[in-house]
């Protein structure tokens, strides 16, 4: 009998192990497939004859969805692989429905940004390494996912930002055709100021300055007459004159243009231009003068 027992042991124990061990060996197996695909795909992306057919973008949303379908493919063999899970399983996929709209609720945001990481890679608004302007931040496209979007501002700062929302907010992308920028700079002067002088400094500091481009030599720049100065408004204080001028692309406009300001108002301050300042005149109430009502008031 004792015999007879072991026997039993050991038979159920020589099919238990195996049932055990294949959902175990996929369970392990699933994540080293997944970084060896994404390994080899990053190395296609790499390879310079590669880089010219597919666009890095592209090939970025591309690595990404092929390692969820791996995760996906692995622990769907996970619950075939275990005979009692795949009779569950014939019992779940007849509720898939009801189960596919409580998990559709579940997860609106993360479906959402799926779609639009998907939308973004097919449509491509913008690329990797693009100069964009989006929620009120410059920044620089460091890497897309299936799920967010990451920005490199110029504080080296990295934002994420969901798909769903990038898809929906306007986007301004530098990068995209011409980079060259139209750049303007606001100067105010007073009213005693000469406007021509004025004008004068403002168009030979830009000038001379290296980054601004020359339209003399940039034949494809379209808009002549460029750089000039023209009065934006007659202000409370004084005249606000606009310098307008082409520079090679966002980051070299801005520091550009604070560049202009130093020299500017150095050239103001040697040549006699003045910068206007707020003027208020302060009265107290005992210095107004009384109204004829209160007067008659005081004499009854």
């Amino acid at each position: 009998m004792a015999n007879m027992l072991d026997l039993n042991i050991e038979s159920l124990s020589g099919l238990v192990v195996p049932e055990i061990m294949v959902p175990v060996l996929i369970l392990l197996a699933t994540p080293v497939v997944a970084h060896f695909a994404d390994r080899a795909l990053f190395r296609l992306e790499g390879a310079s004859s590669v880089r010219k057919q597919i666009d890095p973008t592209r090939q970025r949303v591309l690595r990404n969805i092929t390692k969820v379908l791996i995760y996906v493919f692995g622990i769907g063999l996970v619950f075939y692989s275990i005979p009692e899970l795949r009779a569950i399983s014939v019992g779940m996929f007849a509720g898939a429905g009801v189960i596919g709209i409580i998990a559709g609720f579940a997860a609106q945001d993360t479906l959402a940004n799926l779609v639009a990481g998907i939308s973004l890679a097919i449509f491509r608004p913008f690329r990797l390494g693009d100069k964009l302007r989006i929620t009120d931040e410059y920044g620089i496209v460091e890497d897309i996912t299936l799920r967010h979007t990451v920005i490199r501002t110029w504080e080296n700062k990295r934002i994420i930002i969901p798909n769903h929302i990038i898809s929906k907010d306007p986007i301004v992308n530098y990068s995209i055709g011409d980079e060259k920028i139209l750049k303007f700079l606001d100067v105010s002067i007073s009213y005693d100021s000469d406007i021509g002088l004025a004008r004068r400094i403002m168009m030979d500091e830009v000038k001379k300055h290296p980054d601004v481009l020359d339209i003399n030599t940039s034949r494809d720049i379209s808009t002549p007459g460029i750089p000039v100065v023209r009065i934006k408004k007659l202000g409370d204080s004084g005249v606000t004159l606009r310098l307008l001028f082409w520079a090679p692309d966002q980051p070299v406009a801005t520091r550009t243009g604070y560049d202009l300001l130093e020299s500017i108002k150095k050239r103001f301050d040697k040549e006699g231009v003045e910068i206007p300042f707020p003027h208020r005149t302060i009265v107290y109430k005992k210095d107004l003068p009384k109204t004829k009502h209160l007067k008659e008031d005081k004499k009854k």
